[in-house]
Formats: structure tokens, C-alpha cells, sequence
């Protein structure tokens, strides 16, 4: 019997394997590019790599492929695409064997033939070499600024690794590994995750200055708040608190659209965050003596941005409830002001009614009198017709005994009307 497979189920399973270890040769040479893209872009950038391959007669990546690699005459080609960024890594062989030699606008020529998919935003020189008495060639020293170096074992002491995290005049970051031991599979491996950490870290970074431009809203939101606050415990009216609720809303739209903008690049920020510190501690890294560490660096001085990224999302959060309990007493408050005034309104109908009602059954009394006098007036009228004609009627005594029965009579007619009237509205 064949069992049905969830439509997923491949995709799943091929997720792991979806950006490999490629094992690589010391020396080797890698220029690291990360761009900036959105669906569009990422969908246009498949399709220019697609084409460039197709022109040089060699084959591009299969659809829903996350990654790609392309051997060249000399070079390989790594494509790999992200969820908001595209990578392309050039390889280059043992020709290129002394340190950042030569310059990178010498070799970037290549991505002439791959249309940009979006801005730049990581640009890396690593070069794999092998080491010099156990260290890193002299070269490097001279290459790399001394002040913000960066320097240590990694792979259990299989190889050194440093950097500076400063852009050359080319403009690329450079990072040097020397190779004491490595394998060629730990040397991949060992290439990709010092890649992916200073991709990981430029990208982690963006959301700093998002940060920095909330931070003015967030203090100003801060500092009236409190105010704000003291102003509802004296407040009184419903003029006054929907006055102050007004304010409260104003300020609770103003933060949550800057929480709604930074909710994505500070998400991201935590997540890539999360992927450096898996990548330094996946290095195996081992402090030298009188040097500064990857990990030592980046507590020192990448994680304090981190912390701002992360503060002003906190206090975004703080404000958000905050300002959503003052609006719910002040809505509170409100509502209950506006039940005072519609009990106020409904005694003042009430009252209206009653009256109503009042002046209502007077005209009915007035009404059922005048009817009664009316039709009194016209019997004695008879009667006296009557008793003129000859006939033994006493036109004063008639009318007296016939006021009683016309009034019962009128009044018992009238209040039929009114019932009458009155069962529609009833139904």
C-alpha cells in the first residue's frame, strides 16, 4: 500500500540540507556580497542568475532551489537567497596566494555580468591561507587596522582567524584565516561561518538606526505620559476626561505607528542576533595571549547596539500597555459619565411623559364635562319640547336624572377610544 505524503514534506526534509558545507583547499581567496532584496527583487534576481548561466552554457538553479553554486575556469560561483537578502560568494584557486593580493577591483569585474538585485550591503574580502609559524603571515599585520583587531584560535586551535570589521578603501571588510591544520571540510565549513557572522552582524545592525530615530517619539510619549496621569486623578466631567482621552489616544496612534514600522527590523535584529551567537560558539574560538577575541570584540562593541534594539522595542511595549490602561479608566470613566447623563435624560423624559400623561387625562375630564353639558343641554332641550307638546314630562327633573347616565355614558366612550388607540402602539 502506498502512503500518502504530506505536500510539504519534502520541502521539510530538504531544508537541512539547503546550504551545505562545501569542502574547500587553502590557499583560497572569497569575495562575499550580500544584497538587499523584496519579493520582486528576489524573484528578478533568480531570474538574471538563471540567465547568466544559461549564456555561458551552464546550468542555474532549479525552481525553489535556495542556493546555487557555478564552476567557472578559475572561480566558483555561490549563490545562495535569503529572506530579505541575496548572497553571491566568489571562490578563487592557489593562484592567488599572498594576502588581499591582488586588489578587489581587480577581480570584482565579475559581477558586471549579474545585474545588481538590490543595494549593497555586505561586501567581504576572506582570505584563507596558510599559516606562518603557527600564526598569521606578516602581510596581515600591515592589512588590517591594529587598533580594532580582532584575533583568535578557532577550530580547537586548527586555524587563526582575524579581522578588524573595517571596510578597506575598496570598500570590503577583510578577514584573514590561517590554516595550521584544517581539513578541507572544517575549512569550509570554518569560511562560511565566519561569512554568515559578518553578514549576520551588518544586517543585525540596521536596526539601530530605527532605533535611534523612534528614541526622540519614545522619550516624548515618556515625558507626557506622566502628566497626563496625575491629570486623571483630578479630573472631573465628561468634557474634561474625553478631553484627556483625546490626548492619550493621539499618543498611543503615534506609538504604535512607530511600533507598527519597527516591528519587522527589530524582529530581525533578535533573529540574526541569535544566528551570531550560534555561529561564535559553533567556532570552537580560543583567546591568544595580549589579543582580542571575535566574541570579546562583539560584547564590547557590537552588543551595546544590540541593546539599544532591543531597549527601545521594551519600551515600546511598556508605553503600548501603559497607554492602553489610562485609556481603558478614562474610557471607563467616560462611559460612565455618559450613563449619568442618559439617566439624567431619561428622568427628564420620564418627567415629560407624566406631565404629559397628566395634562392628557385633565383635557379628558374637561372634554368628558363638556360633552356630558352638551348633551344635558340639548335633552332638557327635548324635554321641554316634550312637555310644551302636552306630555307629563318634567323638562328640570328629566334632566337631572339624566346627567348621571350621560355622563357614565361619555366617559365610558371616551376611555374606549383611548383603548382603542392605544392597542396598536401596544402590539
Amino acid at each position: 500500500m502506498r502512503l500518502e505524503e504530506h505536500p510539504l514534506r519534502a520541502r521539510v526534509l530538504a531544508e537541512v540540507h539547503a546550504r551545505p558545507f562545501t569542502p574547500v583547499k587553502t590557499p583560497r581567496r572569497f569575495l562575499h556580497y550580500a544584497f538587499l532584496i523584496d519579493g520582486e527583487a528576489a524573484a528578478a534576481d533568480r531570474e538574471a542568475l538563471e540567465a547568466y548561466c544559461a549564456g555561458l552554457g551552464l546550468p542555474g538553479p532549479v525552481p525553489g532551489a535556495k542556493q546555487h553554486r557555478v564552476v567557472f575556469s578559475g572561480a566558483i560561483l555561490r549563490w545562495e537567497s535569503h529572506s530579505e537578502f541575496t548572497t553571491y560568494t566568489w571562490e578563487y584557486g592557489d593562484a592567488l596566494g599572498v594576502a588581499f593580493q591582488p586588489q578587489p577591483d581587480a577581480l570584482e569585474g565579475v559581477m558586471d555580468g549579474v545585474p545588481r538585485p538590490g543595494p549593497l550591503l555586505v561586501a567581504v574580502d576572506l582570505h584563507l591561507l596558510p599559516a606562518v609559524d603557527g600564526g598569521m603571515p606578516g602581510e596581515v599585520s600591515a592589512a588590517l587596522n591594529v587598533a580594532s583587531l580582532a584575533l583568535a584560535e578557532a577550530e580547537g586551535g586548527a586555524a587563526v582567524i582575524g579581522t578588524d570589521f573595517q571596510p578597506d578603501p575598496h570598500g570590503y571588510v577583510r578577514i584573514v584565516v590561517a590554516d595550521r591544520r584544517l581539513s578541507r571540510l572544517a575549512a569550509g565549513a570554518l569560511v562560511q561561518r565566519l561569512l554568515e557572522i559578518e553578514t549576520y552582524r551588518t544586517l543585525a545592525l540596521l536596526g539601530l538606526p530605527e532605533a535611534q530615530s523612534l528614541a526622540p517619539a519614545i522619550r516624548r510619549i515618556e515625558t507626557a505620559l506622566p502628566p497626563l496621569m496625575e491629570a486623571m486623578r483630578t479630573s472631573e466631567g465628561f468634557a474634561e476626561n474625553h478631553a484627556l482621552l483625546d490626548r492619550l489616544i493621539a499618543l498611543a496612534a503615534e506609538l504604535e505607528a512607530g511600533a507598527a514600522r519597527s516591528l519587522f527590523r527589530f524582529g530581525a535584529t533578535r533573529a540574526y542576533d541569535e544566528l551570531i551567537r550560534l555561529r561564535l560558539a559553533s567556532l570552537g574560538e580560543q583567546a591568544l595571549p595580549g589579543q582580542t577575541s571575535w566574541s570579546v570584540f562583539l560584547a564590547r562593541r557590537y552588543n551595546p547596539a544590540i541593546r539599544t534594539c532591543v531597549a527601545a522595542g521594551e519600551r515600546q511595549d511598556t508605553l503600548s500597555r501603559k497607554l492602553s490602561r489610562a485609556a481603558q479608566m478614562l474610557r471607563t470613566r467616560v462611559d460612565i459619565e455618559l450613563e449619568r447623563q442618559n439617566q439624567a435624560q431619561l428622568q427628564s423624559m420620564n418627567d415629560r411623559v407624566r406631565l404629559q400623561i397628566r395634562l392628557q387625562q385633565t383635557v379628558e375630564g374637561l372634554s368628558v364635562a363638556a360633552i356630558t353639558y352638551y348633551v344635558a343641554s340639548l335633552t332638557h332641550l327635548v324635554l321641554e319640547g316634550a312637555h310644551q307638546a302636552g306630555l307629563p314630562v318634567d323638562a328640570t327633573i328629566g334632566t337631572a336624572v339624566a346627567v348621571p347616565l350621560i355622563l357614565l355614558g361619555v366617559g365610558w366612550t371616551v376611555r374606549r377610544i383611548r383603548r382603542l388607540h392605544a392597542e396598536p402602539a401596544g402590539r
